[in-house]
């Protein structure tokens, strides 16, 4: 993978991640759960080909102005998604727990 296909693969990260805020904000967190697995796989693959890379200056901007793209949508995500956790923990907290 060279480096300007390294790029796409944070872009496309950030599409992900970009699908996954609007699912969120319509409360579709089917959707959010499987997007994250879509972008669970692309991490691996850049991990994967990234670890012997070193991206040029210019590139290495493009790449941080994307991952600050990434971690406000995930931040957004999360702040949507703590509201449904709190409630989702009252509800597993109020019902009797078995084994099965």
């Amino acid at each position: 993978m060279d480096d300007n296909a390294l790029l796409d693969c944070y872009e496309a990260i950030e599409r992900a991640s970009e699908e996954m805020l609007e699912a969120a904000r319509a409360g579709d967190w089917d959707r959010v759960v499987r997007l994250e697995g879509a972008c669970a796989v692309l991490i691996s693959r850049l991990k994967q080909a990234a670890a012997d890379r070193q991206l040029d200056e210019e590139q290495a901007k493009a790449k941080s102005r994307v991952m600050t793209r990434i971690l406000r949508n995930d931040a957004q995500i999360r702040n949507l998604a703590e509201p449904w956790l709190d409630d989702l923990d009252r509800l597993l907290a109020g019902s009797p727990r078995t084994l099965h």
